[in-house]
């Protein structure tokens, strides 16, 4: 008898093991935080972002961080991780309660939040604000960070990606508006357009 056939026997033990230890890992795979800012990755925020949508008050925000490449470049990348950190540490409580944030890649940012009381307009001006403060780790790094957002009540029918496509679009139109502290853009639900470049000179 060949030692593989003298196995067998304790084989369906071991596959039941194997199957329950790859279930665990897709889990915490999906579900996995970034390890430099907390926030949820791409699909973990995906999977949360569209639980948090079937909230008819919902709105989707993005943000990102102006000129990051040049911060790293002057600065160092150590800087430019703490900037990224304290970002998302700042979006992650602006969002709250009952929202839901993550990092997308690199200097970009997005949430889902949902405006219990019709105040999203006033708070998300006031995030605007607090995302562009100085780091108090890092104060001599100085930038801007654009963030555009859009009422899904505005385009019913649509989902996450296409939210985020409209949100991305308010959010560079906040980057054409100038070297301002704070830069903030709102789509409406009555404007239409093609969506801009990505990643240009701002």
């Amino acid at each position: 008898m060949s030692t593989l056939a003298a196995l067998l026997p304790a084989v369906p033990p071991v596959i039941g093991w194997a199957v329950h230890a790859r279930w665990l890992h897709g889990r915490l795979t999906t579900a996995r935080c970034d390890p430099l800012t907390g926030l949820w990755t791409r699909d973990a925020f995906t999977r949360r972002a569209r639980c948090v949508l079937r909230d008819p008050r919902a709105v989707v925000v993005l943000a990102d961080v102006d000129h990051f490449k040049q911060i790293n470049d002057t600065h160092g990348h150590a800087a430019g991780d703490v900037l990224l950190a304290t970002v998302a540490a700042r979006l992650s409580h602006g969002a709250t309660p009952g929202g839901v944030t993550g990092r997308l890649g690199g200097d970009e940012f997005a949430a889902v939040m949902v405006d219990h009381d019709g105040t999203m307009a006033d708070r998300l001006h006031t995030l605007a604000h607090v995302l562009a403060r100085p780091v108090d780790a890092a104060p001599e790094v100085h930038t801007t960070v654009s963030l555009g957002w859009v009422r899904a009540a505005d385009h019913p029918g649509e989902d996450l990606s296409a939210l985020l496509r409209r949100a991305d679009e308010a959010m560079y139109t906040a980057k054409r508006s100038g070297p301002r502290r704070a830069r903030l853009g709102r789509l409406l639900g009555s404007v239409a357009g093609r969506r801009p470049g990505r990643r240009g000179a701002a």
